[in-house]
């Protein structure tokens, strides 16, 4: 007879894996962007900072969790060309994929309140309520907007101008244009990096009824389209400049995006994009970094 330890033998690397190392620059840039924007207004904040690193950090690894959990329960994960999964894969056992994303959620939403206390914001704790629903619906429960072709604007919203323009007010007590500027061009490259994961599976997510923006464009319209949303920072950046010339030095982000656009839009495909996804993270988070230190400090 099969023991559980036979049947679902995945290691701390697996399930380290499952935590989707390559995604967490998701969730640093917009903590750095929102923290840059908010010194630039005289509000930094070192515990808010890392008590909103903390939330974002734990709903991105949570979000991945329940990404492989429900979509590994639905059979989307059985036949993908990117990295084995704990649950499609048969490494975990699926309660314990679930067990482990909710534990992230509340891991979040602890340090989510206890941001929105030090912040005097009490009303942000709705926001990250808000934040742990789409985290879970985003592939989970009846009706996943996953499978609508939403994810890449739920990535917007959440990853760009909420967790930007959020980190910003809970340390300064407003938001600016800057801000706005900054939660624009993260959520946008964040959005870029969803996409050029979908782009990947489109083949796999057709077949198995899962319908991403990536599925609903097409493989040519996806590809134009990662290719915008990974170089219009560059306008932001002049924009942005106007009022710090020194944000300049974000542009030096543009090597790490143009080496992923190029990768793209020379029709990689399968296992040959799994690279772009940590090079438009790196893009994003070099971008978010330069800019937020030439808005605060120069």
């Amino acid at each position: 007879m099969t023991t559980p330890a036979q049947k679902y033998p995945a290691t701390a690397h697996d399930w380290l894996e499952g935590a989707r190392p390559h995604t967490w620059a998701n969730a640093f840039a917009p903590v750095v962007a929102g923290t840059g924007a908010a010194a630039a207004l005289g509000g930094f904040h070192i515990g808010r900072a890392l008590l909103a690193l903390l939330v974002a950090w734990a709903l991105i690894v949570g979000v991945n969790y329940a990404n492989d959990y429900s979509d590994g329960i639905r059979g989307t994960d059985e036949d993908r060309t990117g990295p084995q999964r704990l649950t499609g894969g048969g490494l975990a056992k699926p309660q314990h994929v679930k067990y482990a994303a909710f534990a992230c959620f509340g891991v979040a939403a602890l340090a989510g309140i206890a941001l929105s206390i030090s912040a005097d914001a009490w009303w942000f704790i709705l926001v990250g309520a808000l934040c742990i629903a789409g985290a879970w619906f985003y592939t989970g429960g009846k009706n996943p907007y996953g499978y609508m072709g939403l994810g890449e604007v739920a990535v917007f919203v959440f990853f760009g101008l909420v967790a930007v323009l959020g980190t910003q007010f809970t340390q300064a007590h407003a938001t600016s244009w800057t801000g706005v500027l900054l939660a624009i061009g993260v959520g946008g490259m964040s959005s870029a990096v969803n996409l050029a994961n979908n782009i990947r599976d489109i083949p796999s997510d057709t077949e198995a009824g899962k319908i991403t923006l990536a599925v609903r464009l097409g493989d040519q319209k996806s590809r134009l389209l990662f290719t915008a949303l990974l170089l219009l920072p560059t306008v932001y950046t002049i924009i942005i400049a106007f009022g710090s010339w020194a944000a300049l030095a974000g542009l030096l982000y543009f090597p790490f995006a143009l080496q992923a656009v190029r990768t793209v839009n020379r029709g990689a495909r399968g296992p040959q994009l799994i690279p772009v996804l940590g090079l438009a993270g790196r893009a994003m988070l070099i971008w978010a970094l330069l800019t937020a230190i030439a808005v605060a400090f120069i």
